[in-house]
């Protein structure tokens, strides 16, 4: 299979690009930067927010994985528009001209909005997005099934928070935090989550999937996962003893609003600690073959990701 990859040097796309070329399918990897994957193999320079990928870049290909777009970080709400609605758009609208036969988009759960009750939410149990980044992933997936439908087929993943070696963002800063002996973060909370390797294969499976008809799966790993559960997992892979819960818990609250107002928007930060935010997987494990083969401790471990 003749495959593209779209932010093919990211923490997902990496990991997607050496599946794919593992089990024999030709890639072709773009990136912002240009940067080489870990292998050595080069990808190619394309600045989404001011570039498109044009027929002869998708001359050939079965299958677009569109991994790129701005994730979880503060920016202008104009430029998730532009990159995670309108490059998407603009990339599935050129696959159609080329004849690209399948559009696999990497969405997040955040599409979904929040959530109105703490049980583990279905696919279509959806509220609107609070945020820029999730009414973003929203927007671009209902742009995918208006211009798609019946044209191309179209796979939409929306995974929750994804863990594994080299993990960024919140992860990485509850690993920091860990390492370095900051309070045990108190009871409460969970919310799911997905390792890469799982992820990774997932795309897999559903890009060989027949037929054109729409589809939209979440992707967790089952588990459900509490700060102070993190926290003592991270500390246990660095060797380290349990840490000690001297903050109170008022003091966690203190801190969460402080956070507040330096870094506002989004959602506060006590609910992203200590809020419950379940999903629940059992429609893509009903109508594919796939199965998560790990949880956090094991992606985690020396090694782990990769068995």
């Amino acid at each position: 299979m003749n495959c593209l990859v779209t932010g093919a040097t990211g923490f997902i796309g990496t990991a997607l690009c050496k599946a794919l070329q593992h089990r024999g399918d030709s890639v072709r990897a773009y990136s912002r930067s240009g940067a080489a994957l870990p292998d050595g193999t080069p990808s190619t320079a394309v600045d989404l927010q001011h570039s498109r990928l044009g027929l002869a870049d998708l001359r050939g290909i079965d299958v677009v994985f569109h991994l790129a777009g701005v994730a979880h970080q503060h920016a202008d709400d104009a430029l998730y528009e532009q990159l995670n609605v309108r490059a998407t758009l603009a990339l599935a609208d050129a696959c159609l001209c080329a004849g690209v036969s399948h559009f696999v988009f990497l969405s997040s759960v955040k599409a979904m909005g929040a959530a109105t009750n703490p049980a583990p939410r279905e696919e279509n149990d959806c509220s609107d997005p609070a945020d820029a980044y999730g009414r973003s992933k929203r927007a671009a997936e209902q742009g995918l099934l208006d211009l798609c439908r019946g044209r191309m087929a179209v796979t939409v993943i929306r995974p929750a928070l994804v863990y594994g070696q080299d993990a960024r963002g919140n992860l990485a800063l509850l690993d920091h935090w860990a390492r370095r002996g900051m309070p045990r973060p108190p009871p409460g909370g969970e919310r799911s989550m997905v390792s890469r390797s799982d992820l990774v294969a997932l795309l897999g499976i559903v890009a060989d999937r027949q037929g054109i008809a729409p589809h939209i799966w979440i992707a967790t790993d089952g588990e459900a996962y509490s700060s102070r559960q993190v926290y003592d997992t991270l500390r246990q892979m660095h060797g380290l003893e349990p840490g000690r819960a001297w903050w109170p818990r008022w003091l966690w609250r203190v801190g969460a609003a402080a956070l507040d107002r330096v870094r506002p928007g989004g959602a506060p930060h006590w609910d992203k600690l200590f809020g419950t935010e379940l999903y629940s997987n059992q429609a893509v494990v009903r109508d594919t073959a796939w199965r998560p083969r790990l949880t956090l401790a094991d992606a985690l471990a020396a090694g782990g990701e990769g068995r």
